[in-house]
């Protein structure tokens, strides 16, 4: 399981943020995952709490909000969202197309502190 790997490297940043704003607790993490950046949002979710077991962090949510994998496309001059067997074309088209708008994203979007 790499998620647990890869929230290791998230906790750090979010603690740091904590102490500089002097917050006594952290409520909740938001996350931004992208369908193709290899993280499953349920094992996120599951690694958390050893991930976190420990810190100032230990008890909070993590809220993962996933992004949806898309391209351009030039022959549909649009954004088309794509799925995780992409194969460098347009589903709605069939144009080639191998630039990436969106999908993977893993970083943290949001921290709730209590600074109270």
């Amino acid at each position: 399981m790499h998620e647990l790997s890869l929230l290791t490297q998230v906790i750090p940043p979010v603690m740091a943020a904590v102490t500089a704003r002097g917050a006594t607790s952290c409520q909740a993490v938001g996350l931004v995952v992208g369908s193709l950046s290899g993280a499953v949002p349920e094992a996120l979710q599951g690694a958390w709490p050893l991930a976190t077991a420990g810190t100032v962090l230990e008890g909070a949510r993590l809220e993962v909000e996933p992004v949806q994998a898309a391209i351009w496309c030039p022959g549909c001059q649009a954004e088309v969202a794509i799925d995780q067997f992409y194969a460098l074309v347009c589903p709605a088209c069939g144009t080639p197309s191998g630039q990436l708008t969106r999908g993977r994203e893993f970083q943290v979007a949001w921290v709730d502190l209590d600074t109270t």
